[in-house]
């Protein structure tokens, strides 16, 4: 099935930007999480909201719900990590594929530096998605470097599949294991190298491992790395004011898009980029 727009994130932006699309009578995916976005759900107040004044953000987040289920608008829960122009339509990748004419990226910005080399070996030793590209490595060995909790449910699904995995906690991960073939590491990794068919890991402390391929699994992923060919401008992508990006069909809106880093601008941001997704699909037409 090929939809009309697909809309990559559940924050104000994404919302605002799956509404709009709805209401233009097109055939939108929405991907992302049924609790919307955990920034605004732990937002304490938001005081520039028009109609909500001083507002919680979880208050908020449940008029987004609410509006989205009025309109019968689903989420499909998924971890998008690759977006690919196909010429005629965008070829979305996640644990399961998705095709879509035009994209809107509402997935917010990714603050966490990579290790260097990441980028370089994404797709050949270096992953995003432990759930698409597990089965590759059965019976090797892994490394996941786990900045989230759904990190460690990843790490457990790749022990059933790999001889060994080792885990590196980041940030405010604890994790806890019972299957054997899983070791923790508590060193931050700095570099990844290739050797043949291996990639090496050094350390902090100047050690190294050897393995197969590495897991790093993070809340989200660095534009230019998600959509390939995707200009971007330190970690924004460079847009227009209709939203739209150097590669035709594919839409931006909220934090990724630059500052000011607000979820009004963002929403208003996904009404804008929406509408230019709709007149991109009329003209192709």
């Amino acid at each position: 099935m090929r939809y009309d727009i697909a809309i990559i994130g559940t924050g104000p932006g994404g919302v605002s930007a799956a509404i709009t699309s709805k209401i233009r009578n097109k055939n939108i995916l929405l991907i992302g999480s049924n609790e919307l976005s955990k920034k605004l759900n732990s937002a304490e107040e938001i005081n520039n909201y028009p109609g909500f004044p001083k507002v919680k953000g979880s208050i908020l987040k449940d008029a987004l719900k609410t509006h989205l289920d009025s309109l019968g608008i689903e989420i499909t829960e998924d971890r998008i990590n690759a977006v690919y122009a196909m010429g005629d339509y965008f070829m979305l990748q996640g644990k399961n594929s998705y095709e879509s004419t035009s994209v809107i990226l509402a997935c917010g910005m990714e603050n966490v530096k990579s290790i260097d080399g990441e980028e370089d070996l994404v797709g050949n030793g270096v992953s995003y998605c432990a759930t698409c590209d597990g089965a590759l490595y059965k019976n090797k060995e892994v490394m996941v470097v786990g900045y989230n909790d759904e990190s460690i449910e990843e790490t457990e699904f790749l022990a059933e599949l790999c001889s060994k995995v080792t885990f590196i906690p980041m940030g405010k991960v604890k994790p806890s294991f019972e299957k054997s073939n899983i070791e923790i590491k508590n060193q931050k990794p700095i570099k990844i190298k290739a050797q043949m068919r291996k990639r090496i890991v050094e350390f902090e402390d100047n050690s190294e491992m050897i393995v197969d391929c590495v897991f790093i699994l993070r809340d989200a992923i660095k534009p230019g790395t998600l959509v390939p060919g995707l200009e971007t401008e330190n970690s924004n992508v460079v847009c227009g004011k209709d939203m739209s990006t150097n590669i035709p069909g594919c839409f931006v809106c909220g934090d990724i898009a630059g500052a000011p880093y607000q979820y009004i601008k963002a929403a208003g941001e996904g009404n804008i980029a929406a509408l230019s997704a709709v007149k991109y699909i009329t003209n192709k037409k």
